[in-house]
Formats: structure tokens, C-alpha cells, sequence
């Protein structure tokens, strides 16, 4: 019992027959703990369990927690290779007591796993223990029967944990392994502890007080336990070997990376495979909880990181790229204890193979300037640092590396003028902003991202973190707080919301914290990669430098996922119905709905949009993964991912596919030809499988511009909700049409048929009654002689307003020769005149003068039409008989 593995097992399986609850590693970002770039020791996920903010269903844990140090106060990376114990990525193996046992048990419990267990020879061992902690000191003669002189006391924070300047905090007790004398050092508190024969595996820690301020401690009243064990030390020890780089898992590493180099570890290489093979770890690890290479924050230290170990394979002699090839052998040799390992494994590979390429390109161009700029430079000179700044801002040459690469020839860099060239682009930079046209309430942002930097977006994997405010505004400006009943704009420096963009809307929810409640509405991005939260206080106050709780609307979020997914399937299922001229020209994907606009020349007819949506549906019921992969944008768009509309990429870019391809009737087919049924550029949340969409179900088709069209679809619930709305709705009216749903639409189209003939005869019926019945009889509104003219004049009741052309027409035939003047009123008191003249008469009389005359009396202005035909209206139908008078008068008054 040996190996890595089966020493974690163990651990594991003991303290879980202890009445432990095994807990898995959380994740490398660290949720809950805003000051830490990384998770770097087992007791982070249980922070708000220790302080009592937070309470789970077990008082006794035990984790094999993954851990980086590598960036922020806790940073080892430049020690890795060339130390025999320092690495970035490690594994902390723990047991946690939350109130229940305390020091006496603890000890009990290590001291039986380290010598029942694991084997260690008793008088190889030693421990510490904080200088007046007599009751660890009696514990260990007790228990383990050490004598004083294996009981070392020491009196400084090397012996007392305290998890910040307030809080929890109490005396540890390290347990150390004398390795003998073929090691070089002396034991813990002397000159030469920092030798590697006095080897500390465990740490125990004895929380019992509470830190109220500094020099002021009170006893906690349910005292806890913290231990650490180093798994990569442990191994060292029970494997006999010098060093952790010479265990069974680095040994499997470091002989993946000589294969993929072609050559065996030497002496003067060797700190390249170690560097190498931790750095493995970590890159892969990481990207595996979500954290990818970029140039702020954690994706910065990943992005060294990958750099510093790619940078290692070229002096090993790889000439393309090599450490994508690695990740197999460390899923082999971990995988099954870190499941995420497998299912992230094509993400590592792409996102390796693609920074290594990139890293490549840099590095040759760096060095082919810096030998050039460096050939007449000798020992003990400096670099220009205007040169080192070009190498940076223009061929994305990081500082470090140019001190790296200059170190061995003794060739320093002037980092002042760096600086001063660095200050230089900002200040110009600055001055283009102002400059840019943009409201001058914009302009606070540069300051704020310049000098906060980037928003750590965690949203990708986890719905909740704790995070710190790092500026609050109001109207437009900053403020110390947001005080209860105000609202503002807040930015934290990592969040789980995710702000509005590329058609997804942005993330709503809460904030909380002691005494804080409050309401996130929106969140909005500011310069590409600020993420601005709106935010109402409910409760309390929110101030800058607060730490709180961030905490996304599940419900919402899972919602608008799963809409921003079923745009993408509906986006290659019109294409494929429709033809490749389809492309994007804008969405939006809320909770409630998703739209999408599309280039198509036509309304899309109801045969082709029924396809659209069972290709879609088909696809969805697969309920295949949706993976996300990082790539570069031109090599993402040779491989068939559609870039969507009005986004800008940089160079690299997140590359989402689901689904297997179908045929146009939804069938699965073999060979497509893309691995996926859809492929395209997004920078948005997504479902983690197809089949969390539930449904799609199309509700609308329009046209928004000439050549684009819209369609609008529903999902999930909201989609369910529709249609059994819409069963509800046919069920009503098969009921009321004493049919079988079957039957409903030819029941409907009957009817609509006898609706729209019954019409006609009305109209036709109203018409004759207006006109007198279609007799010739006398009557007041028989035609009467006007100056030796026939006039045909009445109003008229009940007649579509459109028909009062018709009725003219239909006068002036009666009449032969004669005008004719009507005046229809309609249900709402509104009239309309038609007057019509006779061909024989249009030389002696206009319609358009007789039309304007009658007007007036029904409150309109003016009126028009033809010499043989006009019309005019108004809002006064009592004014009907003077409208006529008024055209008998002007008959009158043209003889």
C-alpha cells in the first residue's frame, strides 16, 4: 500500500469507518472565500462551517482536496523543479471535526492511521506543538509515549493558525519524519530546518478561539479540528524515494513527457521534466474546474503557468506542440479519483494544443528580436525597457519570459522604463476614450477597469460565490456604500452573474452577507470585461471592500440556458430546411422566450417552419452533452462553428457543439458531415445536455426587414404552458362546436364560409334597402330636378362605409343622367359622402366641389377624388341632411 492512489483510498476509508462523511474536492476557484486566487489547503469549502455561517449535515468530514499555489500570497511556482518538495498543483488530504472531537481524538486518530495504517517506524517521528499548548504536549506522551525530546514547542505563527486578522484561529501541532542522515538539515525550530531530512507530512489544527481583534481572543464555544496531510510527501516517505518527483504518479509523467521528447532524463534536464509534470497538473486541473488562459486574473497565472512548462518541452527539444499529448497519461493516472479529469479531457487537449501553438509563434519572434536587440549586450547590462514594452504590447512577449530568457547570459531589463512605457499607453489610451464620442457618464468606467482590472466571471460553472465589492456607484459616480433603500451600480472582483450580451440577457438575483439583503436586477458588461451589477438594498448596507455572497436566480438562469441552447439547434435546423443562405442577424434569449433573426428572402411556409421544430426537437430528445471547447477563431471557423452576428472574437474563442446530426425528417444520420449537429461561436451559458431544454415549440414567424425574417419559440415549461393552453383552447371549442377535435378545423372553415356568404347577401340586401328597395317609386328620397338636373340624394344607415362607391355607381346607372349624393352613417356617429356625376355632366359640374361643400357639415376638411367621383368624411353623421342641402344649394348656385 503504496501508491498515490491507494494511499488516498486508505485515508479515505479510515477516517469514513471513523464516522466521517466523505466530502468531495471542491473546486480550484475557490466559492466561498473571495481573497483566495485558488483553492490552496482542504478547509476552504468549510470556511463558513468553521465561522458558523453555514451548517451541514455531518459534524465529521474527510477530503482529498485538490489545491493550487501558484499566484496571490500563496505562490510556489518558481520553486517547482528545482526543490525536492515544492509544486503547484497538490493534493490535501484532511479530516475536519466541526464541534464534535477535539485534540485528544484527533491526535488518537492520526497518530493510529501513521503507524497502524501506513507503517511509519515509531521512532522515526516527531511532532511540534505551539509553544504553551500543554494539553497537545501531554496528549502526544500520552498517546504516542514520546519523551520531551520529540515534542518540540514553538512559539511562532509556524504553530498557530489563524484564518485572518479576525475569526477563528488556534494552536497546531506538525508531524514530522526524520529521514535520516544521508539528508541534510536539523529539526523544526533550529538554524537548519529548512533542510530536507527533517520532512513535516501532517499538520493538525486546533481551532479554539476566536480571534474578536488583534490581542483580543475568546474561546470558541464548540472547538474544531483542521489537519492537513501532504498526499505527493506521503507518498515520498512510504515509497522510500528522495524526492515527491520520484513517486509512481511523477515517475508515470515524467516518463510521458521524455516519449513525447524522444529523450531520458538527465542531470542537467531534469528540473525540465519536474516542471513539466507539475505544471500538467495544474493546467489541467484548472481548465477542468473552468478557469481558461487569458490576460488578467487566474486565466493570467494559468496562462504563465502553461507557459512556463511549454517553455521547459522547447529547451527539451519540442519543436511543435507537445503537452496536449500529456493529458492522457494523467487522466489514466487520475481520472478515476477526479472524475472531471475524463469529462473535461477534450477541453484540456484543445486548450493546451491551442496555447502551446500560440506560445510558439510568440516565442520565436521574441527571441529573434531579443537576439538581435541583445547582441552587442554583455553581463551585468540591461534591456531597454522601451525594447522589452514593444516585446510585450506588440508580439505578446510577457515581461518574465524576456527576463528568463536573458537570466543565463546575465542580461538584466530596465524595468523602470517599462513601467514608464506601460503608464504611457494607458495615458494615451485614457485620452482616446474621452475623446471617443461617449456620453461623459461612460467615461468612469476606464478609470474603475484600469484600475480594478478585469471581472473573474464564474458563471460558467457555478451559480453562488462569495465575492468582494470592489466600487459602488450612484448616478454615474462612485460612492463609499448603497445604504438600505437606495439603489445603484455595484462590481465585485469575481462573480457567478453573467452580464448582457451576444442576445443572452443578463443574470438577476441576490446579495447577502451579515446584515446585507439585497437585489440584483440586471448585470451589464462595461468595456468588454466589467461586470456591472444593478443593485437595490433591501437591508443594511453595501460598501466598497465588502465581502458577500453572490447568488444567480436558478430558476431564471436555467431557464434562459435552456432557451440559448434551442437558439442554436433552430438556427441549424433552418438552415438545413431552408438552405445555407441562412445566417444570423440578431436574437434575443430571455426566461420567458428566445428570438431569432435570420437572412431569407420569403415567409417561411407552415410545411418548412413544422420541419424546423421536429428537426430541432429531435435533436434535443438525443440528450447529448453540450460541450464547450476553446479554440482559435480561424481554426473554429474551418471546422464548421458558425460565428454569430455582431459579435467580436479575439483570438481565441469558446466553441460550443451538441447534438449528432439528423436528416430533414429529425432521423438520426451516420456520417454527417460535422461531428455535431450544431457548432458555433458563444460566449453565453448553455443546458448541460440537449434534453434539459425539455421542448421547443415555435409561436411566431414575421418578417423584420427586407430579407430577414423572425422567429420567435418557447421551451421547457413556458412551452408546455402554451400548449396546453392551446389544448385547452381547442377542447373549448370542439365543445362549442359539438365536433371531435379532429374535426374542429373543417367545422371552423364551414363556418367561416357561411359567415362570409351571409355577409354578402346582407350587403347586398342593405344596399337594395338603401337604394330604395330596387323599385323606381317616389318617395323623399326619390330623385328630384335641380336646375334641370336629376338629383339622386339621401343618407343612408347600416352600409359599410367601402360600399358607398358601389351605391353611386349604382345611382348614376339608375339615373342615366344625374349626380347622386350619399351620406352614410356609421355606428359610431361617423359619416362618409360619395357624390357621383354622370359623364354627360362632368363639363358642367365637379364631384370634388359638390363633395367639399357637404363636407363642412359633417366636421371634415375638404375631400377628393375625380371630376366624375368623389368622396370626403367626418365625425358629425347628424349633419347628413345639411350635408346634402349644402349640395343642392351649390347645384343651385352653378345654374
Amino acid at each position: 500500500m503504496s501508491g498515490v492512489n491507494e494511499i488516498r483510498s486508505t485515508f479515505l476509508d479510515y477516517f469514513a469507518a471513523a464516522g466521517h462523511t466523505p466530502v468531495p474536492s471542491s473546486s480550484l476557484v475557490p466559492k466561498n472565500d473571495p481573497t483566495l486566487m485558488f483553492t490552496n489547503a482542504g478547509m476552504v469549502q468549510f470556511k463558513n462551517v468553521f465561522t458558523g455561517v453555514e451548517r451541514r449535515p455531518y459534524s465529521r468530514a474527510t477530503t482529498a482536496q485538490k489545491s493550487v499555489r501558484a499566484g496571490g500570497k500563496h505562490n510556489d511556482l518558481d520553486n517547482v523543479g528545482y526543490t525536492a518538495r515544492h509544486l503547484t498543483f497538490f493534493e490535501m488530504l484532511g479530516n475536519f471535526s466541526f464541534g464534535d472531537y477535539f485534540k485528544a481524538e484527533a491526535i488518537e486518530l492520526a497518530w493510529n492511521l501513521i503507524i497502524k495504517e501506513f507503517g511509519l517506524q515509531r521512532d522515526k517521528l516527531l511532532v511540534t506543538v505551539y509553544a504553551d499548548d500543554e494539553e497537545a504536549a501531554g496528549l502526544w506522551r500520552r498517546i504516542a509515549g514520546f519523551s520531551d525530546e520529540k515534542i518540540i514547542r514553538i512559539g511562532t505563527s509556524d504553530n498557530f493558525w489563524q484564518m485572518g486578522d479576525t475569526g477563528p484561529c488556534g494552536p497546531c501541532s506538525e508531524i514530522f519524519i526524520d529521514r535520516g542522515e544521508a539528508f541534510a538539515g536539523g529539526p523544526p525550530g533550529s538554524p537548519d530546518e529548512d533542510g530536507d531530512r527533517f520532512l513535516e507530512f501532517w499538520n493538525l489544527v486546533f481551532m479554539q478561539y476566536e480571534q474578536i481583534q488583534p490581542g483580543n481572543r475568546q474561546p470558541l464555544p464548540r472547538p474544531s479540528i483542521d489537519t492537513g496531510m501532504g498526499l505527493e510527501r506521503m507518498a515520498s516517505i512510504l515509497q522510500g524515494v528522495p524526492t515527491i518527483y520520484e513517486t509512481d504518479l511523477f515517475r508515470s509523467l515524467i516518463d510521458a513527457v521524455a516519449h513525447a521528447v524522444g529523450k531520458a532524463p538527465e542531470p542537467a534536464s531534469a528540473a525540465s521534466y519536474k516542471v513539466v509534470s507539475d505544471h500538467l497538473r495544474s493546467t489541467a486541473f484548472l481548465v477542468a474546474d473552468g478557469v481558461l488562459p487569458s490576460n488578467e486574473g487566474r486565466g493570467y497565472v494559468l496562462r504563465r503557468i502553461m507557459r512556463r512548462a511549454m517553455r521547459h518541452l522547447e529547451l527539451l527539444g519540442a519543436r511543435e506542440p507537445t503537452m496536449y499529448r500529456l493529458v492522457p497519461t494523467l487522466v489514466r493516472e487520475m481520472g478515476q479519483a477526479y472524475p472531471e479529469l475524463g469529462r473535461a479531457e477534450s477541453l484540456i487537449s484543445e486548450t493546451l494544443r491551442l496555447e502551446e501553438t500560440r506560445f510558439r509563434r510568440t516565442l520565436e519572434r521574441g527571441l529573434s528580436i531579443l537576439e538581435s536587440e541583445t547582441r552587442d549586450l554583455s553581463s551585468g547590462q540591461n534591456l531597454s525597457g522601451e525594447t522589452a514594452f514593444t516585446l510585450y504590447d506588440t508580439y505578446g512577449f510577457p515581461l518574465d519570459l524576456t527576463q528568463d530568457a536573458l537570466k543565463s547570459r546575465g542580461i538584466g531589463v530596465d524595468t523602470a522604463a517599462f513601467d514608464a512605457a506601460m503608464e504611457r499607453q494607458r495615458q494615451a489610451a485614457r485620452a482616446a476614450w474621452t475623446g471617443s464620442g461617449e456620453a461623459a457618464t461612460e467615461t468612469v468606467w476606464f478609470g474603475l477597469r484600469e484600475r480594478l482590472g478585469a471581472t473573474e466571471f464564474l458563471g460558467y460553472e457555478t451559480e453562488s460565490a462569495e465575492g468582494i465589492a470592489v466600487a459602488c456607484l450612484r448616478e454615474g459616480a462612485e460612492t463609499a456604500a448603497l445604504e438600505a433603500g437606495q439603489s445603484g451600480l455595484a462590481l465585485f472582483n469575481q462573480t457567478p452573474f453573467y452580464a448582457e450580451s451576444g442576445g443572452q440577457v443578463g443574470d438577476t438575483g441576490t446579495l447577502s452577507g451579515p446584515g446585507l439583503k439585497a437585489r440584483v436586477t440586471g448585470t451589464e458588461k462595461k468595456l468588454g470585461d466589467l461586470f456591472v451589477h444593478h443593485v437595490t438594498v433591501d437591508e443594511g448596507r453595501l460598501a466598497s471592500g465588502q465581502a458577500v455572497e453572490l447568488k444567480v436566480d436558478h430558476a431564471r438562469r436555467s431557464a434562459i440556458r435552456a432557451n440559448h441552447s434551442a437558439t442554436h439547434l433552430l438556427h441549424e435546423a433552418l438552415r438545413q430546411v431552408l438552405g445555407d443562405h441562412v445566417a444570423q442577424k440578431g436574437s434575443l434569449v430571455s426566461a420567458e422566450r428566445l428570438r431569432f433573426d435570420f437572412s431569407h428572402p420569403k415567409p417561411i411556409e407552415e410545411a418548412e417552419l413544422r420541419r424546423v421544430e421536429e428537426i430541432a426537437n429531435a435533436v434535443l430528445l438525443q440528450n447529448a452533452p453540450v460541450v464547450t471547447k476553446l479554440m482559435a477563431v480561424d481554426e473554429a471557423i474551418e471546422s464548421g462553428a458558425r460565428a454569430l452576428f455582431g459579435e467580436k472574437y479575439g483570438d481565441e474563442v469558446r466553441v460550443v457543439s451538441m447534438g449528432r446530426p439528423v436528416d430533414d425528417e429529425g432521423v438520426e444520420a451516420e456520417g454527417g458531415r460535422l461531428p455535431n449537429f450544431s457548432i458555433e461561436l458563444c460566449g453565453g451559458t448553455h443546458a448541460q445536455r440537449t434534453g434539459d431544454i425539455g421542448v421547443i415549440s415555435v409561436v411566431g414567424e414575421s418578417a423584420v426587414a427586407a430579407g430577414v425574417r423572425r422567429i420567435e419559440a418557447l421551451t421547457a415549461n413556458a412551452a408546455r404552458r402554451h400548449r396546453a393552453e392551446e389544448s385547452r383552447t381547442l377542447q373549448s371549442l370542439a365543445g362549442l362546436l359539438k365536433a371531435p377535435v379532429a374535426e374542429v378545423p373543417e367545422r371552423l372553415s364551414g363556418l367561416i364560409e357561411d359567415r362570409r356568404r351571409l355577409e354578402r347577401e346582407l350587403a347586398d340586401a342593405r344596399r337594395k334597402l338603401a337604394m330604395g328597395g330596387g323599385g323606381s317609386g317616389g318617395g323623399a328620397d326619390a330623385p328630384r330636378e335641380i336646375a334641370g338636373v336629376k338629383l339622386m340624394a339621401r343618407v343612408v344607415e347600416g352600409v359599410e362605409m367601402r360600399d358607398l362607391k358601389s351605391l353611386a355607381d349604382e345611382g348614376k346607372t339608375r339615373l342615366g343622367s344625374g349626380i347622386v349624393a350619399i351620406v352614410g352613417v356609421a355606428p359610431d356617429g361617423k359619416a362618409g359622402l360619395v357624390v357621383g356625376v354622370t359623364e354627360d355632366l362632368t363639363g358642367r359640374h365637379d364631384a370634388v366641389a359638390l363633395v367639399r361643400a357637404g363636407a363642412e357639415h359633417l366636421g371634415g376638411k375638404g375631400g377628393g377624388g375625380r371630376r366624375d367621383l368623389a368622396q370626403a368624411g367626418g365625425p358629425n353623421g347628424a349633419g347628413g341632411q345639411a350635408a346634402l342641402d349644402a349640395i343642392v344649394q351649390a347645384l343651385e348656385a352653378a345654374a
